[in-house]
């Protein structure tokens, strides 16, 4: 690709995000779907460091204050974890457990039910998790999911987590009710039927046409959401380096981020006046 064609390409992408902006100042209803790790604040090894980056509180703030956006997280963190990092004035909608939970303003909470099967895998699968912490990993039972985390360790050690849960899986028929799914730092075995894709889809069917919707999120687990997003709004990957993504556009966290937000309320008319 010569400069040209990259040229034409960004001045294109910048285009099509000042057109979804300007959406933005007319529709019925605005749908602000984010992800939490890597997205809103940085992924770090000890999960209780991993604050919004600065800025972010206060825009999210702003947007939940005046009302005009609906702002949702869906997150793969289990919800009782997710509140105090967030910390922000007013609760807004959780989905939390990638789908499992869902955390409403009014403090109303609800767990899906997952089968007796995958709860049984479960529960067999979170008996060998001292093996695996013994290798240097994380282990972290969370509702519909067992997450395994190993950011931080050596190639050499993940290769061996890797293996010995790949060992157990097989050993234990995992695979018959469980679906295994990577994520950046770790693996995650989750009972299958939900994803955020399938959180986005619900919430994509409670709104018109004239909804302006976007989902920003960081990790292969996001890719779903972004497959929903398609002709129905925007996905935007949020990431300090670019990889291979089923989003729409790619913005560099914190300062691009940042920027989208204000952008954001500023074309729906959610600035904050005392600011």
């Amino acid at each position: 690709m010569d400069n040209r064609t990259g040229n034409t390409q960004v001045t294109q992408r910048q285009q099509d995000l000042a057109d979804f902006l300007q959406r933005l100042r007319s529709a019925s209803q605005r749908l602000l779907l984010l992800d939490y790790d890597g997205t809103l604040a940085p992924h770090c090894i000890r999960p209780q460091d991993a604050l919004p980056y600065p800025g972010v509180r206060d825009a999210l703030d702003t947007l939940m204050k005046i009302n005009r956006t609906r702002v949702i997280i869906i997150s793969g963190r289990w919800t009782v974890d997710l509140l105090p990092l967030l910390g922000l004035k007013s609760t807004p909608e959780i989905w939390g457990s990638h789908g499992w939970e869902q955390l409403k303003p009014n403090g109303e909470y609800n767990v899906a039910r997952i089968t007796d099967a995958a709860l049984h895998d479960l529960v067999e699968a979170d008996d060998w998790t001292q093996e695996i912490e013994v290798l240097g990993a994380r282990c972290e039972l969370k509702p519909g999911g067992l997450a395994i985390h190993w950011r931080g360790l050596t190639p050499t050690q993940i290769a061996d987590v890797r293996a010995k849960i790949y060992e157990m899986w097989m050993l234990q028929e995992l695979h018959k009710n469980l679906v295994w799914h990577d994520f950046d730092g770790g693996i995650e075995l989750r009972a299958p039927g939900r994803d955020k894709g399938m959180v986005v889809e619900s919430l994509l069917a409670q709104t018109d046409a004239q909804t302006a919707a976007a989902y920003l999120g960081d990790d292969l687990t996001d890719e779903d959401a972004f497959k929903v997003m398609h002709g129905r709004g925007i996905g935007i990957l949020v990431r300090p380096a670019f990889r291979p993504t089923a989003a729409d556009f790619w913005l560099k966290p914190p300062h691009e981020l940042l920027e989208f937000l204000w952008q954001w309320q500023a074309a729906s008319g959610e600035m904050d006046e005392s600011a």
